[in-house]
């Protein structure tokens, strides 16, 4: 089976799975949630290296990617599915539920070292420690796979849901890139 098949053919179970969960629990956003853990882990830390954490994020910034998908500025083929079977109303719910979880525990590795080159734009919207603000993301402790694949989408025009982030990727290299990747993954 390809890829984009499988993960179709994915996001047809998780949503049927959303779907499915019996009436007298809809208003119950903690049990619509349960399928969530698959990719983003029961624990707040992801299943898969590429998938971000979103335990302890910005609700506003939750909120803003959940709108993204549920309206189709942005596209994922498991996530699209899984959001629109939301309203409005409640995904500003889920932001909350997810947002008053506690940043997981990492396990420590190797200190950061000296920022990168290129990162100190990232500071005016992501914070000075990179754990987020009203108008950006928490950075500081997403996998080096999950930075690195947002940062290409951004610089490749393939992700356009934040007007700002794709020229601010296109002016740095790969080289940078990669460096502020590995950095950020590291605090």
């Amino acid at each position: 089976m390809g890829k984009s098949l499988f993960s179709t053919a994915l996001a047809a179970i998780f949503a049927s799975a959303i779907l499915a969960v019996p009436a007298r629990a809809a208003d119950d956003i903690a049990s619509r949630l349960d399928i969530c853990s698959a990719c983003h882990g029961a624990d707040g830390k992801p299943t898969n290296i590429a998938t971000p954490i979103i335990w302890g994020q910005k609700e506003n910034y939750l909120y803003k990617e959940l709108h993204d998908f549920h309206s189709g500025e942005r596209f994922n083929p498991i996530m699209s599915p899984m959001v629109t079977s939301f309203s409005l109303d409640d995904l500003r719910k889920v932001a909350s539920f997810f947002a008053a979880k506690s940043w997981p525990d990492k396990q420590a590795e190797a200190p950061a070292g000296s920022p990168p080159e290129g990162i100190a734009m990232c500071k005016a919207c992501h914070g000075q420690n990179f754990e987020g603000g009203a108008p950006a993301p928490r950075l500081a402790g997403l996998s080096y796979d999950y930075l690195i694949s947002a940062m290409r989408s951004f610089a490749d025009g393939k992700r356009t849901n934040n007007l700002d982030m794709p020229g601010f990727m296109r002016a740095l290299t790969d080289s940078q890139r990669e460096a502020i990747a590995h950095y950020l993954s590291s605090l």
